[in-house]
């Protein structure tokens, strides 16, 4: 946004004549306060991109006036005028920050070339917004986190907290949970946005590459080393650099790693000169990192390095009550992106994506809709277009006693909400105690004394239990 308004305050008239005929030439709308209070009255008023303030002056001093601007509008580009006398003043302006200064008399062809040099950046500062703008819209466009679950709210809370600083983040969770979308968010919404995001995966580069794509290397340092290379952190100068799969890194590697995060600079391979670095780390893992430093596979000074502030993701199967959002949201990915007639999914079919455990997390749920959504020909998708799920499931292929009672807890306890839910435990295990007594009892054609044994409880115990069940005891 080009300047088109300007506040000149200045206690003399003279000053003020000067400035706002130069300043009138250039098409600029230039409005005149004779004190400070004045000054800060009109800047209240008006969306002023630049003020020309005298440091001397009635009522509120230009310094005082200059903190209040930027403190309410950090915005606003101000330029300070000072008597020769009063030098150490423009250099304490400079330090409160204003844009720059003039000292009296002054030449005109000097005030042009401050307001031109002020026009030239507030542009510059539009296209940065505009751009921080655009790449913010397109980053929640492409790829956004959904979920307002309570999991979630906690996520939420910390992204924003760490996003601002420049801290180093770890985080952990399964396969499949988000924790590449999480660094893309930390970096999108801190100052480093508009500089590079660099992602790698440690585990997916073999051991002799892996430094190479790190720290760079030299021409000729080892067999193919054909020409320079910038690595990664090269790369990254300036942005963030997300480490995917950390706990994977081979441990001489770790090492250098956590030189790196010491002194913040690196050596390439095969090379000798120091390289300073300016790159924030995001570190991510799906493993154990301290049992991994108990058996001596991860670096304890590096774990530290990076744990500064953990970010735990919680899997899909702990935040159920999100996973209508995220259909929707695939869904109507699937509809923009493929093209696909699909809008939605049937109410059966939506308990039975939120009954599966989900081994995968989000990527699974991502994956398996935009399948059904390819294949199916309706507008809703219907539990008949997941075979996977009625059939090759996890949940539904495991037939252990204790899946089949969790799956029946499971879907008995969904509905209720919380504060519904009292006394459970007890209400659970006297609900299965009756059942199993029964069928006990049948099996051993209700000989109580071989149904004790079985149930491992002594022979009174188990009468007494009756009794109080209710349980109805035939003699055969």
């Amino acid at each position: 946004m080009s300047i088109r308004r300007i506040l000149v305050a200045d206690d003399e008239e003279s000053i003020r004549w000067v400035l706002s005929k130069a300043l009138a030439k250039k098409g600029l709308t230039v409005d005149l306060a004779t004190s400070g209070d004045e000054a800060l009255a009109m800047f209240r008023q008006h969306p002023y991109e630049l003020a020309v303030l005298d440091i001397k002056m009635p009522g509120i001093s230009g310094l005082d006036l200059l903190s209040r601007f930027l403190e309410e509008r950090p915005s606003i580009m101000v330029v300070v005028m000072t008597a020769e006398s009063s030098m150490k003043n423009a250099v304490e302006a400079m330090k409160r920050g204003a844009y720059d200064y003039l000292t009296k008399p002054f030449d005109l062809d000097v005030l042009d070339a401050i307001v031109l040099k002020a026009q030239k950046a507030s542009e510059v500062s539009a296209e940065n917004d505009r751009l921080k703008d655009e790449i913010k819209g397109h980053y929640h466009l492409e790829r956004t986190i959904i979920g307002t679950s309570q999991p979630m709210q906690e996520v939420y809370k910390l992204l924003g907290r760490v996003a601002p600083s420049d801290v180093t983040v770890l985080i952990t969770g399964e396969s499949g949970t988000g924790k590449e979308l999480v660094a893309r968010a930390i970096h999108v919404n801190s100052p480093r946005l508009g500089k590079p995001f660099l992602a790698l995966n440690c585990a997916a580069i073999p051991r002799e590459l892996l430094e190479s794509e790190l720290f760079g290397h030299e021409k000729g340092a080892f067999t193919g080393a054909s020409e320079r290379k910038a690595g990664k952190f090269e790369q990254a100068n300036g942005g963030t650099l997300f480490l995917d799969e950390i706990g994977d890194m081979p441990l001489d590697l770790q090492a250098k790693l956590l030189r790196v995060l010491q002194e913040r600079e690196i050596t390439r391979t095969g090379g000798h000169l120091a390289i300073a670095v300016d790159v924030r780390i995001v570190a991510a893992t799906n493993q154990d990192l301290k049992e991994k430093v108990r058996k001596k596979e991860f670096r304890e000074d590096l774990f530290y390095r990076l744990n500064v502030v953990p970010i735990c993701l919680p899997s899909l199967r702990t935040r159920r009550e999100d996973i209508p959002q995220l259909i929707d949201y695939f869904i109507q990915r699937a509809h923009q992106d493929l093209g696909v007639a699909t809008r939605g999914c049937t109410e059966e079919a939506l308990q039975r994506l939120k009954r599966y455990d989900w081994p995968g997390n989000v990527r699974e749920l991502e994956n398996t809709i935009q399948r059904a959504a390819l294949l199916s020909p309706d507008q809703l998708l219907t539990a008949a277009d997941f075979p996977d799920l009625l059939t090759g499931g996890r949940e539904e292929n495991d037939c252990s006693l204790e899946a089949l009672i969790a799956n029946k807890l499971r879907t008995s306890l969904m509905p209720m909400e919380v504060n519904e839910l009292d006394n459970l435990y007890d209400m659970v295990l006297h609900q299965m105690e009756r059942p199993l007594i029964q069928i006990i009892l049948e099996k051993t054609r209700h000989n109580q004394v071989r149904a004790a044994e079985i149930l491992g409880i002594n022979r009174n115990t188990l009468r007494k239990k009756i009794q109080t069940l209710g349980i109805e005891v035939r003699r055969e």
